[in-house]
This record gives structure tokens, C-alpha cells and sequence, in this order.
């Protein structure tokens, strides 16, 4: 009787079961004694569990002639609990087959995805833009930047590793951001109405929903996960953000100022020198979008290190994107 197709992700320790995975890792080393073996993982969208596979593994030869990173394949395994961690023990395994879509098998559940439906994530940032910019030729510009380029928001992560790196999860994040924005900006235009200049919650939202849209250039997906494209290692996201602004605000009626503070937001949005900002916040609406990308980008993390790390102490250890330890409560 053939075994269930399950998740990865959801596979108990010590069950058997079939499950489809892809091959996230392929490393050649070697043991104290010098002896060579391989260090491999698999994946699913919310599991990664590793194996090694020795010299005299009846999956050696395979491993090392046929197995390659970003294949999908049908393996019958279960999940062991070792001195070194969770580690798959492999029965049998094969190459994805054509009928396996019969069983469940779609290419995009080896990739991390949002909790939330990005189709209905769009729909509230296009809301907001519509609802909330009072700027016709401004909203117009966001509106038409997300429009262009809708399908690729849609499955755009936000960031390689460390916050949001999923599918869907550009737009989880900038809807995080955005609707800080809109807090913030309604605040502080309430509490500072003397301000000269006034603060432009316009910029403000735009600059909330523009901020990392340079991530479409930076950033490239594929059954592996995230890498950056040869732009984004060369260039980075924010002089990109501020280039496809640049590019669609091209012969529209748009205040000269207006977007260059719009700019300014884009370059400005990281802050430092050190993590890619050529310019520190320099203007009012500037300031309010780096604090809210900051605080959505780092309670992320935090998010994250609290629910992946494993044990039951007061204080997570310093692995983590924070790299530091994280109070989980209990004296």
C-alpha cells in the first residue's frame, strides 16, 4: 500500500510518508578523517530538512551524478531528531514525473509564501493610493507603476533573507509600511499644523508604497528561492526604486519638487551609507517612511526568531537576523 503524499511541513517526526520537496542545498566536504560525502537538503514552502549522504549510501552515486539544486523530487522519507537536528531518512526518491500533479505536485509549493492573499494585499494598497493622494498626478504615477508591473508584485518577496522572504511578501510588507504611513502622517499633519512646509502626507503614502519598488530590478525568483540579479548586486534596489520612478514619471505634469522629495524618499528610506542609503532622511515624509520600513522590517524578524527557534528557555540565543536574544517571557 503505498505510503500518503503529505507536506514536508507537516510530516510528525518518525512517520513515514511520501512527500514532494525540492533539492534546496548540494554541498561536497569532507569528514575529520578526510573521507568525502555530501551535505544536501530538501524543502518545501515552510520546512527545510537536511541529510548527509556518505560514500557507501546506496544514494551516493546519484547524489553526486544526477541530484541537482532546484530539481523537485518525490521522496518516501521520515523526519529523525538527531544530535545535530532534525534529518531526513530517505527510503526511496525520484525526479518529479508528469503525473505527479495528480498527487498535489505545483512547482510553487516548494516556495515560502505569505499568509496573506496578495490579491487581496494589491487591492488595498491601490485603494489607499485611490483613496488617500489628493495629488492627481501623483497617485496616478503610483497607480500606474503597480498596474505595470501588477503580476510581478504579486509573487515579489521583499527581501532575499531575513524579513518578508516570500512569496508575496513585497506586498505584505509595503502594506505594513503603508498603513503606518497613512498613521503617522494624519498624526503629525494634526499635531504640527504650523510646519512650513507643510507635511505631505501624499509623499508620504507614495514614498510608503514606492519605497522598496526597486526590488523588481534587485531581486529574482526561482524554485530555490531569492537571489539578486546581476543589477541588484551591482546597484541595489534603492537607485532602481528612484530609476523606475524616474522612468514612469517621464513627460507627466508632476511638481519638479514633488518629485524630486519623492526621490529623495526612495534613496533616504535605509538611512545609513551602510545598509544602501546614499542620503540620510533629509525631509519630514523622508523620516516617517524609513521608521515605519524599519520597525515592519525588524518586528518581522523578531516574529520569526520567536516562532522558528526551538526550546523553552526565557531568552532566544543570537541566531537570528537581529543577532540578538529575544525575550520570550518566564523568569
Amino acid at each position: 500500500m503505498p505510503a500518503a503524499v503529505v507536506a514536508l511541513s507537516e510530516l510528525p517526526e518518525g512517520q513515514e510518508a511520501d512527500f514532494f520537496a525540492v533539492l534546496s542545498e548540494k554541498q561536497e566536504l569532507t569528514t575529520r578523517d578526510g573521507k568525502p560525502y555530501f551535505r544536501v537538503s530538501f524543502r518545501d514552502a515552510r520546512r527545510e530538512v537536511g541529510l548527509p549522504i556518505w560514500a557507501d549510501s546506496p544514494y551516493a552515486v546519484t547524489c553526486r551524478n544526477e541530484w541537482a539544486v532546484g530539481e523537485f523530487y518525490k521522496l518516501r522519507a521520515k523526519v529523525l531528531q538527531t544530535n545535530f537536528g532534525p534529518q531526513l531518512e530517505i527510503r526511496r526518491i525520484r525526479p518529479v514525473a508528469d503525473g505527479d500533479a495528480n498527487d498535489g505536485f505545483d512547482p510553487r509549493m516548494c516556495l515560502p509564501i505569505s499568509k496573506f492573499d496578495p490579491e487581496q494585499m494589491i487591492a488595498e494598497l491601490l485603494a489607499t493610493a485611490k483613496e488617500q493622494i489628493q495629488d492627481e498626478q501623483l497617485r496616478q504615477l503610483v497607480l500606474d507603476i503597480y498596474e505595470t508591473n501588477r503580476a510581478e508584485l504579486l509573487m515579489l518577496p521583499a527581501a532575499r533573507r531575513n524579513h518578508h522572504a516570500c512569496v508575496g511578501g513585497f506586498l505584505e510588507h509595503t502594506l505594513n509600511v503603508t498603513r503606518t504611513c497613512v498613521h503617522l502622517a494624519d498624526k503629525y499633519c494634526e499635531l504640527y499644523p504650523e510646519m512650513q512646509p507643510p507635511l505631505d502626507k501624499d509623499l508620504v503614502i507614495a514614498g510608503g508604497m514606492l519605497h522598496d519598488i526597486g526590488k523588481l530590478r534587485e531581486l529574482r525568483t526561482s524554485a530555490v528561492g531569492t537571489e539578486y540579479s546581476a543589477a541588484g548586486e551591482l546597484v541595489g534596489h534603492v537607485l532602481q526604486g528612484r530609476d523606475i520612478v524616474r522612468e514612469m514619471a517621464a513627460g507627466r505634469e508632476i511638481d519638479p519638487e514633488k518629485l524630486l522629495r519623492l526621490e529623495h524618499v526612495i534613496i533616504a528610506h535605509q538611512r545609513l551609507p551602510e545598509w544602501g542609503a546614499p542620503k540620510p532622511p533629509m525631509t519630514p515624509e523622508a523620516l516617517i517612511v524609513h521608521h515605519a520600513d524599519d520597525l515592519d522590517a525588524k518586528l518581522n524578524m523578531i516574529v520569526h526568531a520567536l516562532a522558528d527557534e526551538q526550546g523553552d528557555g526565557p531568552v532566544t540565543s543570537r541566531r537570528n537576523p537581529m543577532s540578538q536574544a529575544i525575550y520570550r517571557g518566564g523568569m
